[in-house]
């Protein structure tokens, strides 16, 4: 079975992508689908939500969803990766700011911080293998190594950070009723500094998580001074953090 796919123009979410599921009819599937897209959107419009960012996205209708199923399952994971390349791809082309892609996995049971950011760690290991399975590089401008500064994930030869959600997240910022993996592309955030915008989006966000949380997130780190791996699942870890997935090899990327 295909993926259903539909353009929610107007609605902030300018794709829904709801994998197949054998116990759900398509109509079924579908309507799932747009309640969960829904119930994000009135998430991310919320007033005191931080990421300015996110809410850019939505208000440009640049952001693209995919419904799943299990976040400890590999049932998605051809097809989301496939979904990862066509989104890099296409973004390349025109190279649009502001767009992102999330990920839901709505069958997934209650779960602990630890157990997301294994399970987190299990998909993200899959989903690389899957893209160099598709004959992709390695987004050369970063590492593949999880223990260097320059470490990010590349899908479709772009880098991205991921921001995982889910209910028994400790930063509200992240508790989402369901798991949800985003993929932010680092050339966006690129070239928000080359234009001198980066700085102050990143202040603001800080700003308005504080305002959320009652404290910053001692999670936080910038490109280049620490792995980002670290702050994928969210959880707060110590220096002695050691990441489940060992990287991914590339010839492109051997030294």
């Amino acid at each position: 079975m295909k993926p259903l796919e539909e353009d929610i123009l107007g609605q902030g979410i300018k794709k829904l992508i709801a994998a197949p599921e054998p116990s759900l009819s398509a109509s079924d599937k579908h309507a799932s689908a747009i309640t969960l897209a829904e119930q994000f959107r009135a998430f991310i419009k919320a007033s005191n939500y931080p990421c300015v960012g996110a809410k850019s996205a939505l208000s440009k209708n640049q952001m693209t969803a995919y419904i799943g199923s299990d976040l400890e399952s590999s049932w998605d994971d051809v097809a989301l990766a496939n979904q990862l390349v066509s989104f890099a791809h296409a973004y390349k082309k025109s190279r649009p700011l502001f767009i992102t892609f999330a990920a839901f996995f709505p069958k997934t049971r209650a779960m602990s911080e630890n157990e997301f950011e294994a399970a987190l760690w299990e998909r993200i290991a899959s989903l690389q293998a899957k893209d160099k399975w598709f004959g992709q590089q390695y987004d050369e401008a970063v590492s593949p190594d999880p223990t260097s500064p320059k470490f990010s994930l590349s899908f479709g030869g772009q880098s991205f950070f991921i921001v995982g959600m889910h209910p028994a997240a400790s930063r509200p910022a992240r508790q989402f009723d369901v798991p949800v993996l985003i993929f932010n592309l680092h050339d966006q955030f690129e070239r928000l500094r080359e234009d001198g915008r980066y700085e102050k989006m990143r202040s603001t966000i800080i700003d308005r998580d504080v305002d959320l949380a009652g404290s910053v997130n001692p999670m936080l780190s910038r490109h280049g001074e620490m792995s980002e791996a670290r702050q994928y699942a969210g959880r707060i870890v110590g220096p002695d953090w050691v990441c489940p997935w060992p990287g991914r090899e590339d010839e492109a990327n051997e030294t």
